[in-house]
């Protein structure tokens, strides 16, 4: 039937999707489960500010393929982006080690010169002890350089980084060491510096644009699809799932008024899966509890519905996607 080749593509289309980024897969499966398990909690609550809300079986198979297919848009995201799990990339962070290793020998090679310098010029008196003390010095600048590497090894992982932190890491891209034939060098550039200093997370400023930009091209996807009547809002209710009550979402800013109710009732579903996944390479997966709480903070902080967020915690919808013992 049309049916099932729909549900088949849909299915297709999500598994395209999270075939770019396997470190999210079974994502939009798992939104599209606790979406429509809040869904369902709704339609049944008699009271409060939605206890006269009921969707219909359309509605309920709107918010279902939205939900399947809110992150459509990732295909238009650059892949080394998706899967970014620390803030330089394999190969930048390659040539820092392939840096730092060139400074070495050339420092190496300027103190042996000192050394054969000094002997030709006077002789082997007192060499020893200039020796050792040219080979303090460079002893000094060789721990120097693999702590400076090390920092920078430290920096670049996803955590949150302190303030002091950020602001050694970006006086270190001042720091320069002279070689042998007298050029000076540093182990990072004021690029690579400004990227190891990001506070949180991995993505600069410029990447956290294109990611952003996803829920853009998964409403340009879906609106070209000639939905029927019936299930015409899916485009509206995928592009609105990173709103916040308060306009502080993305990407259009929001705020309660406009954003659908099937939407808010994502939001908290995708935030609650994106805590709990425990295969993303750029963070650990929180406790069901500890995501819990953080929703909660979401709530005060006026970002998702509270009274949502609610009837999902006393209706335990999150269980719906609880690993089966």
């Amino acid at each position: 039937s049309i049916q099932t080749l729909f549900e088949g593509f849909v299915k297709a289309s999500v598994t395209a999707i999270e075939s770019r980024d396997p470190t999210t897969s079974g994502h939009s499966f798992r939104v599209a489960e606790l979406t429509v398990g809040l869904a369902e909690t709704v339609d049944r609550t008699p009271s409060g500010p939605y206890g006269d809300v009921r969707f219909s079986p359309d509605e309920m198979k709107e918010i279902r393929y939205a939900s399947l297919l809110h992150d459509f848009g990732k295909v238009g995201v650059r892949e080394e982006v998706l899967v970014k799990a620390k803030k330089l990339y394999p190969n930048h962070l390659e040539l820092i080690k392939q840096r730092v290793e060139v400074i070495r020998r050339g420092l190496e090679l300027k103190y042996s010169r000192r050394k054969i310098e000094y002997l030709l010029q006077k002789g082997r008196e007192q060499f020893a002890a200039h020796a050792e003390t040219l080979d303090a010095e460079l002893a000094s600048f060789l721990a120097e350089l693999d702590a400076g590497l090390s920092s920078v090894i430290v920096a670049n992982e996803p955590s949150v980084m302190p303030e002091d932190f950020a602001s050694a890491i970006q006086r270190f891209a001042l720091q320069s060491f002279e070689d042998h034939l007298g050029r000076s060098q540093s182990i990072i550039t004021p690029e690579e510096a400004r990227v190891l200093a990001i506070p949180r997370g991995t993505l600069t400023e410029t990447e956290r644009k294109q990611i952003e930009s996803h829920v853009v091209h998964t409403f340009q996807f879906l609106a070209q699809i000639p939905w029927t009547r019936e299930i015409r809002n899916i485009p509206e209710i995928a592009r609105s799932h990173h709103e916040k009550l308060n306009g502080s979402g993305y990407p259009y800013g929001w705020t309660s008024d406009q954003i659908p109710l099937q939407s808010k009732i994502m939001t908290i579903s995708d935030i609650y899966d994106a805590l709990t996944a425990a295969d993303r390479p750029y963070k650990k997966a929180t406790s069901v509890e500890q995501a819990l709480d953080i929703l909660d903070y979401e709530r005060k902080a006026g970002n998702i519905d509270g009274t949502l967020l609610a009837l999902f915690i006393e209706a335990k919808v999150y269980e719906r996607t609880r690993p089966r013992r």
